[in-house]
């Protein structure tokens, strides 16, 4: 497959990706050079979703690891699967078979469970590897992706080094709940994604909610702009203010008035406090969105 820049831009507008000439460059990039890339940003804004509309642009597989405090080694890379090879034992020492015949079966890749990363680097052709929230992860596991990032091989003591048949294209997201590590950001090339603008925010409307009224679409996404600038716990994401204008149509909502704003604001901000917040700037939220 030929990788060009047109080929990327085609490839995200095709998946209805609302982008940037920024964000364009940096994903040809990664896959021409064959870097990770590692995507930051607040919550929400579409890091993760540049690599599901990447698995399409590649007619390629999505293999996603979710990190979190205390992943291990274990849950990302392989485990054994201890339960088939009790049974294997049992069965085959009922035969009366050597601990030597029995081991060389139950040692096997048909005994291994594959989690994300093995699965990534033992695939049968290029995937797409989306390695997402790596900043909830502890350090010591971001210091085991170091190893695997650089070689995208893995060692397995009962089978040796099993190397990477073809380089998967990977993206890492964050959103900044730690810093990452220098060596980690070395290794990746680096793109920053922040919330749109209200006039982008109203592509995506109109790309993602098409029956919403043209007028309708830029007052939501005006207020939405406006809501994010106020101090709140949880920022709007793009996926609650599609919501929002989902719910605005299934309603019948033909303008934005304070009253229909108070009623649905639990569909954009998701924690009381936030609410009481913004309900107090309504008014003015409102004024400037018009």
């Amino acid at each position: 497959m030929d990788i060009t820049l047109d080929f990327v831009q085609s490839g995200l507008k095709q998946g209805r990706y609302i982008t940037t000439a920024k964000v364009e460059t940096a994903v040809y990039l990664a896959l021409v050079l064959e870097k990770p890339l590692l995507i930051e940003g607040p919550a929400g804004v579409g890091k993760t979703e540049i690599a599901k509309v990447l698995a399409e642009l590649l007619h390629t597989e999505l293999v996603r690891l979710q990190c979190y405090e205390g992943l291990d080694e274990a849950r990302a890379l392989f485990e054994w699967n201890y339960q088939k090879q009790l049974l294997r034992i049992q069965a085959d020492t009922a035969q009366e078979h050597g601990w030597d015949d029995v081991s060389t079966h139950i040692f096997s890749r048909d005994y291994l469970l594959e989690r994300p990363l093995l699965r990534a680097i033992s695939a049968p052709r290029k995937i797409v590897l989306l390695i997402d929230e790596i900043d909830k992860a502890d350090e010591e596991f971001e210091a085991f992706l170091l190893e695997v990032l650089s070689d995208f091989q893995v060692s397995v003591p009962e089978l040796g080094t099993l190397r990477a048949l073809h380089k998967p294209v990977v993206i890492l997201t964050s959103n900044r709940v730690r810093e990452l590590s220098e060596a980690l950001k070395r290794r990746c090339l680096h793109l920053y994604i922040d919330f749109p603008s209200a006039e982008e925010e109203a592509r995506i409307i109109a790309l993602k909610v098409p029956d919403l009224d043209e007028r309708l679409r830029r007052q939501v996404a005006r207020f939405i702009n406006g809501l994010r600038k106020l101090d709140v716990k949880k920022a709007p994401s793009i996926a609650e203010t599609l919501d929002w204008a989902r719910a605005l149509v299934a309603l019948g909502v033909k303008e934005l008035d304070a009253p229909i704003i108070k009623r649905t604001l639990n569909l954009i901000l998701k924690y009381e406090e936030d609410i009481r917040k913004a309900e107090g700037r309504v008014g003015d939220l409102l004024r400037a969105s018009q």
